[in-house]
């Protein structure tokens, strides 16, 4: 078994494709999710999923920070794409109101879109929130009985934020956030209730680089889900195999 990564955003520029497959494959890392945040990363999502199939699979989405870019021709052109091979969810959608780069009513009207999208297209979504908690979860709640399942990507929240999201049916992603033993003080509390049924693994690299992990990089990397791994393992006394199986399986079941 090896593990999957079910966060990368390969569209920045410090990710060049080929050396960061190659190097995940080196350190037992075999699938990864590509993210998409704009509708101009679409094309080249497709282009890469096709050069690597067997490595690749990867969303289509809006982010709230490019809420404000988002046009109706976009969701029609999202509908077409999703029926070709390699797309797995719809996102990364949600709310961020931290920055507010789009404002919170064209985010609102975004994420409900993308929410209608998945259930149309039976896609599980991938989750964005940062500083909406509250009112992502009032918008994902009508919506609770006819998802397809979904990731609460990147989560840094509290315990019950996690059962809230729990209560909705989705996966918990894990980043190297849990690596910052002050910084993820509330995670790991969370981490060590969340059922292992609903655990997935992801980088969310170049972002997110684990605190703890030595030589320090610059970068963070889908080369580096192994420590992820193996701190996950050790907060929730698992074995590491144990985690990397359980934490695979999930990423399989929830993208199919």
């Amino acid at each position: 078994m090896t593990w999957f990564d079910a966060g990368v955003n390969m569209f920045d520029a410090r990710m060049p494709v080929e050396q960061t497959i190659e190097n995940a494959l080196a350190a037992g890392v075999s699938r990864l999710c590509l993210i998409t945040t704009h509708p101009n990363e679409w094309q080249q999502a497709e282009d890469y999923y096709q050069q690597y199939p067997e490595q690749l699979c990867y969303t289509l989405g809006v982010h709230p920070h490019n809420a404000k870019d988002a046009r109706p021709e976009h969701w029609q052109e999202l509908r077409e794409r999703a029926k070709q091979p390699g797309v797995v969810a719809v996102g990364e959608c949600g709310l961020d109101f931290n920055r507010d780069f789009s404002s919170r009513d064209v985010q609102r009207a975004v994420f409900a879109e993308q929410l209608a999208l998945a259930v149309e297209l039976n896609k599980p979504v991938y989750l964005h929130e940062r500083d909406a908690f509250t009112e992502q979860l009032a918008i994902l709640e009508p919506f609770k009985s006819k998802l397809a399942g979904g990731i609460a990507h990147c989560f840094t929240g509290t315990p019950e934020e996690m059962r809230a999201y729990l209560a909705l049916g989705l996966y918990i992603g894990i980043t190297g956030w849990v690596c910052d033993a002050k910084r993820g003080e509330s995670l790991r509390e969370a981490l060590s209730e969340l059922p292992p049924e609903r655990l997935i693994l992801e980088t969310d690299a170049p972002y997110l680089y684990p605190k703890d992990r030595k030589p320090r990089q610059r970068n963070n990397a889908p080369a580096c889900l192994p420590h992820i791994g193996q701190t996950v393992a050790q907060i929730k006394t698992l074995s590491v195999e144990q985690v990397q199986n359980i934490s695979f399986n999930n990423a399989k079941q929830l993208f199919g």
